[in-house]
């Protein structure tokens, strides 16, 4: 398997389960992951949330874990970069009024490279620009932004622990979907896990 090197783009508040365990999944089977947030560099840490399911309207929050960062964000270069992730939760919809985020996740769609995005990571791409005439999943509430930014809403059989493909970008609506969601990823990537 050729190794990819991958970005995330996280900040504070950033759902736990959806930095961690895509971030720990991709480093296992042997791809060079990279976690950077603006205005924070390698060594240093942002704190998450946890957003759970339990028969409310919409899902609780938590205090999570802190996950510790390993690249430098002011260094981000895109073209050393093979693929990004983008986790939920409520990092998105304020790292999204950085210009530099939003250059970096333009800059990796212009150039056709693989994107997961989860739950309430396609606030960013809907901020890039990036979802016109693009099918893709996401945390429910987050299905007007899409369809108003020219994207297709892509419905999953089950809301959860389903994901959506279109071309190189991989979305779902949250951590549920882990399993299937980093499946398709690595399918787009090219990498191929055998017994």
């Amino acid at each position: 398997m050729a190794v990819k090197k991958i970005l995330f783009l996280v900040g504070d508040f950033v759902e736990d389960y959806e930095v961690m365990v895509p971030f720990q999944m991709l480093l296992m089977v042997g791809h060079d992951v990279h976690a950077v947030c603006p205005g924070k560099k390698a060594g240093q840490q942002v704190r998450t949330a946890v957003h759970d399911f339990e028969g409310d309207q919409t899902y609780s929050e938590k205090p999570g874990h802190n996950f510790t960062l390993n690249a430098d964000f002011d260094a981000v270069n895109t073209a050393n970069y093979d693929a990004l992730v983008i986790p939920g939760g409520r990092a998105p919809e304020y790292i999204r009024l950085n210009p530099r985020v939003v250059e970096i996740v333009r800059e990796m769609a212009a150039a056709k490279k693989p994107i997961a995005s989860v739950c309430h990571g396609q606030q960013l791409l809907v901020t890039a620009g990036v979802v016109k005439g693009l099918t893709c999943t996401a945390y429910p509430a987050v299905k007007p932004d899409i369809e108003g930014a020219g994207g297709t809403w892509c419905e999953v059989n089950d809301t959860f622990t389903n994901a959506c493909v279109d071309g190189n970008v991989v979305t779902a609506p949250a951590w549920p979907a882990h399993p299937e969601w980093m499946r398709k990823f690595l399918g787009v990537l090219g990498s191929r896990i055998e017994p």
